[in-house]
């Protein structure tokens, strides 16, 4: 299965990294490529509420996912599911007090896939993947910190 994990840690309290995490529209900000969000049902940002995004993948720069949002523990946890044509990739953050700032950790599992897709994704995730959602923490970490 392929999956990764990554971490930043960011010179501000859990709960001014929060909004940064919980609120999709914030990603927007922190997003090294262009993404866009809307709200399909429910709450924005709540547990249930659905949502469609579009941003960039591996070969796809208008990649379109349709998801819910599936875990909020504030100033702690924050998970969503997004769903596209390959099933559903399970996204998690993590916020702990670290010192005086906060590590934020990241994981993304992808579905199983079958067929050429089960050989080609983990060599797209591995090199353009990985890379970008490493940019993509290092401008979550400097917009936080910008606007502490």
């Amino acid at each position: 299965m392929t999956q990764g994990e990554f971490s930043v840690t960011i010179a501000a309290s859990p709960e001014t990294v929060w909004p940064w995490i919980s609120q999709l529209d914030k990603h927007v900000e922190w997003s090294p490529k262009p993404y866009s969000i809307e709200w399909i049902s429910g709450e924005p940002n709540a547990v249930g509420s659905k949502y469609r995004s579009v941003g960039w993948i591996p070969g796809d720069k208008n990649h379109v996912n349709e998801g819910e949002i599936t875990e909020v523990i504030p100033n702690q946890r924050f998970a969503l599911r997004a769903d596209d044509k390959q099933g559903s990739f399970a996204n998690t953050f993590v916020l702990k007090p670290s010192g005086d700032g906060t590590e934020v950790t990241f994981s993304l599992v992808f579905p199983e896939m079958k067929g050429v897709m089960a050989a080609m994704v983990p060599v797209a995730f591995a090199m353009m993947g990985k890379p970008d959602i490493r940019k993509r923490m290092a401008k979550l970490k400097a917009a936080v910190e910008a606007s502490a």
